[in-house]
């Protein structure tokens, strides 16, 4: 009896989650190896159907399975199957990379940071003792002291170039990268300061700023169109020249055909985006510190910036934090923003991305515009490894799932 029981608990849990597993097989198993086995095939627009008699082809793609295959076109087009080499779209994407000169410049690049890693352990390890040994700022500014020196050393801008001259998945992602730099932790402050100013007790009117502030998060559902706004203001004949012009008498730039202006331009429109997820994620903790504490820091002659390094935003931490890797996680997947604004341009040569095509609009191009569907979902499947990697480290580091455990 008891072995029985104990099958029909098993077997009742498994009922339940049966349609779960189903679901997770055909939406998320089947899609994601199809997507794999298809980087591994010379797929694209001129080879779109396949051959049902090479590799898993006819395993895996749903034009060979027996109620599709009487649709295929025959003799249209070149069948695809899988790729000699095997690996040409990853090889292909990855350039030069492999060479010795890129390898020892991108350990170049990766030592220039270590100095940042060294200090983010430093400052958990003293954060876990009583008294601390030194302040955490102290460790930070010696952290970012010793990254600067050694990108005067290595010559950072020339050693970047080199490895920027690989292939498209380095300059896509380190482009990506610039972004995500750029715009997480400018979002993070501008949430920040908008958040202590709202949760102020005084501030007449707050429940209208908290509604206006939040608006642009609620017209995120139409980026694009609002993307196209923010593209009119960096036009040559756009919002900023006109008032350069007024003002000043001076004829302004074209912002989007310069690399430099045109990243800083998307990346201040999906700031303007994305700020009010910071906003709200850090006013609600806020709210939730006891106000007790800022009173005994009063009391103890503790100013406003040592009652924000002591006790804010340590507090807030447990709710800035997971908010802090979803943003960057979606900040690196960003594709309305700046497809809308530049389209992935300017383009710098014929053979190579755009100045502003970052990972999405880049896989966007290559499926939609170049038709290339094997490179495409080459690309994709390194960006879902790099992507899984880096989550489980910011993870491990930030400790955002220390609590269920």
């Amino acid at each position: 009896m008891a072995n029985w029981s104990g099958r029909r608990r098993s077997l009742t849990a498994l009922m339940f989650l049966f349609p779960t597993i189903v679901a997770v097989l055909i939406f998320n198993i089947y899609p994601t190896t199809l997507n794999i086995y298809i980087s591994f095939t010379n797929r694209n627009k001129f080879r779109p159907n396949p051959d049902c008699t090479a590799g898993l082809t006819g395993v895996l793609d749903p034009l060979c399975w027996p109620s599709f295959r009487d649709n295929i076109p025959v003799g249209v087009a070149e069948p695809y199957r899988p790729i000699t080499p095997i690996f040409k779209n990853y090889t292909d994407l990855l350039g030069t990379l492999f060479t010795p000169e890129a390898l020892i410049s991108l350990v170049q690049v990766l030592v220039c940071f270590v100095p940042l890693v060294v200090a983010n352990s430093l400052n958990n390890r003293f954060s876990k003792q009583l008294m601390r040994p030194v302040p955490g700022w102290v460790v930070w500014a010696g952290g970012i002291f010793a990254t600067v020196l050694l990108m005067l050393i290595v010559n950072f801008g020339k050693v970047f170039g080199q490895l920027l001259d690989t292939g498209d998945f380095i300059v896509v992602v380190m482009r990506t990268i610039i972004f995500v730099i750029l715009r997480v932790p400018l979002t993070f402050v501008i949430g920040l300061v908008l958040a202590l100013v709202l949760n102020t007790p005084d501030l007449r009117g707050r429940t209208f700023f908290r509604v206006a502030l939040f608006v642009p998060w609620g017209a995120s559902a139409v980026a694009i169109l609002l993307a196209l706004v923010w593209q009119f203001f960096f036009r040559q004949q756009g919002t900023i020249n006109q008032i350069l012009s007024a003002l000043f008498n001076v004829e302004g730039p074209v912002w989007l055909n310069n690399p430099v202006s045109a990243m800083i331009a998307i990346v201040l429109a999906d700031i303007w985006f994305s700020y009010p997820f910071f906003m709200v994620s850090i006013l609600g903790a806020l709210q939730s510190i006891p106000g007790e504490l800022y009173e005994a820091a009063d009391v103890d002659g503790a100013n406003w910036w040592q009652q924000l390094l002591s006790i804010t935003l340590p507090l807030i931490r447990p709710a800035v934090m997971p908010a802090l890797v979803l943003t960057s996680i979606t900040a690196f997947q960003m594709f309305g923003t700046a497809y809308a604004m530049t389209g992935g341009g300017p383009q710098l040569a014929a053979d190579k991305p755009g100045a502003t095509e970052l990972v999405m609009v880049y896989a966007y191009r290559q499926i939609y515009q170049v038709s290339n569907y094997g490179r495409a979902t080459a690309f994709a499947v390194m960006i879902f490894i790099m992507l899984f990697l880096a989550t489980l480290y910011s993870l491990r580091i930030t400790k955002v799932t220390q609590g269920a455990r």
